[in-house]
């Protein structure tokens, strides 16, 4: 009796985060998921005050605000993305890039493998990629699944050795990862991943945990500095150059 093993598929991994990153904060998709999350928590009763408090800090605490709900309230997940992802027009708010196409078309797939890494539900991350006409150029989503009771979520080491799981990739210096937030980008080097690049659109205004802040590089306060560098784009474009070994030869 014969027996198969499937081949081990040895390609490193990049990992593009989807909000913020795919797409430019330009389109102000923060701002309206803010407006919507702060309404949210202002349904469960509490004042507007209370509301924007709670935020912040559970998107501090946990690095995503239903995190919080879930854990302190008795709130349903499903409920909270139909009305607050689910209720975006994102459809009249981001715009296809065909350059961006053509970035994903030229990574070298004989060399690496292609997957997204976002805090949002499934359906989000599907939609925003079927809007980028990226969906067919992707071969994986890891995403936070609503159906798990405390499911984790970036920057926890859970989240990123979940994602490695579902890659089927245990050598995290195979990971190549691009993200907009210092935070994520930090969690995923504490686990190995050495080829990390922050997406960083100086100048604009992005909403996290329900208040508006000027886009930098900067760390939060109290977090941990490391002496090795961290790769700042401005433009996913500039990945050819920080990344070539990842592209194919023109």
């Amino acid at each position: 009796m014969s027996s198969s093993t499937e081949p081990v598929d040895d390609r490193a991994v990049v990992w593009f985060d989807i909000d913020n990153t795919l797409y430019s904060a330009s389109c102000r998709i923060s701002h309206a998921m803010g407006e919507r999350i702060h309404a949210y928590f202002v349904s469960l009763g509490l004042s507007h005050e209370e509301a924007s408090e709670l935020h912040l800090r559970y998107y501090t605490q946990y690095g995503l605000a239903l995190r919080g709900l879930t854990r302190h309230h008795d709130v349903d997940p499903l409920d909270f993305d139909r009305k607050c992802d689910g209720s975006l027009p994102l459809e009249s708010m981001i715009q296809y890039d065909s350059s961006l196409r053509k970035l994903f078309e030229d990574i070298d797939r004989s060399k690496v493998r292609v997957w997204a890494l976002t805090n949002a539900y499934r359906p989000h991350a599907e939609r925003v990629l079927r809007i980028l006409k990226l969906d067919d150029l992707i071969d994986g989503l890891v995403y936070c699944d609503y159906h798990v009771k405390n499911f984790s979520c970036k920057p926890e080491p859970e989240f990123y050795q979940m994602a490695m799981k579902q890659a089927n990739i245990s050598d995290p210096t195979k990971c190549y990862f691009v993200d907009d937030n210092r935070g994520n980008i930090d969690g995923a080097r504490a686990l190995g991943w050495a080829r990390c690049v922050h997406f960083c659109e100086k100048g604009l205004e992005a909403m996290e945990g329900g208040r508006t802040k000027q886009i930098s590089n900067e760390r939060a306060p109290g977090a941990e500095e490391r002496t090795d560098g961290v790769d700042v784009v401005a433009t996913l474009e500039e990945l050819r150059v920080i990344w070539p070994e990842i592209f194919k030869k023109q």
